[in-house]
């Protein structure tokens, strides 16, 4: 059982959720905790904190052209470029600006709106689980997530064409699966995140398909 459509405005309520729970978070952490490795490969709290917070404005597709031409091309050294360039600002500063923009519309070139959906749930728990706190979307918050991050080549950004090659995916915590071939088996959340590259939910997995998944993602 698979995608079930979300309008627009479900999406956009979703993710203003997720960065609600994200500023939140963030407000109060000390020194020490703005430094903590995300699960974000290179990026720490305090990185992935100014990468949450909604251009302002909204994503302009003029100003997205701007940045990936400066930065050759490439549009994930653009992202860490602009992320690591962001962080170096005050973070009371920061979280100010996500609590007041966190209801932007986002809906960017390829990915639409689930793509800033996916950004602000994953993006959370890269935060939150090192620090060790239970802050993230409930299952049915994942679904939508889940359902972006195995579209294949829109979600190319989030997650490389053939990584769920030969793989079912099955949430054990909602109806929902994904795919055909050996089983991985997991909550929503851990789902989302192994898709996507987090290694450190693959103990949280379960299925013979686990040991292809973790060899294509570590």
């Amino acid at each position: 059982m698979g995608r079930v459509d979300t309008s627009r405005d479900e999406i956009f309520a979703l993710a203003t959720a997720n960065r609600l729970l994200a500023a939140d978070l963030f407000d109060g952490l000390t020194a020490g905790e703005w430094r903590t490795p995300s699960l974000c490969a290179g990026w720490t709290v305090r990185e992935v904190l100014a990468h949450l917070v909604p251009p302002e404005g909204g994503h302009s597709p003029w100003r997205l052209l701007r940045d990936v031409v400066r930065a050759r091309g490439d549009l994930h050294r653009m992202v860490d470029t602009t992320t690591r360039r962001d962080a170096q600002r005050p973070v009371e500063e920061l979280i100010r600006e996500l609590r007041e923009r966190a209801a932007t519309p986002l809906s960017a070139p390829v990915v639409g709106a689930l793509g800033p959906l996916a950004d602000s749930a994953i993006h959370l728990r890269d935060a939150a689980r090192p620090l060790g706190r239970d802050v993230g979307p409930d299952p049915d918050g994942w679904r939508p997530v889940l359902d972006f991050v195995v579209s294949g080549r829109r979600a190319s950004g989030f997650v490389p064409m053939g990584r769920l090659r030969g793989l079912r995916l099955v949430a054990t915590d909602q109806e929902w699966t994904h795919g055909h071939g050996a089983e991985v088996r997991g909550a929503s959340e851990a789902l989302a995140l192994a898709v996507s590259g987090r290694p450190v939910v693959l103990p949280e997995l379960t299925g013979p398909g686990v040991a292809t998944l973790a060899g294509r993602i570590c």
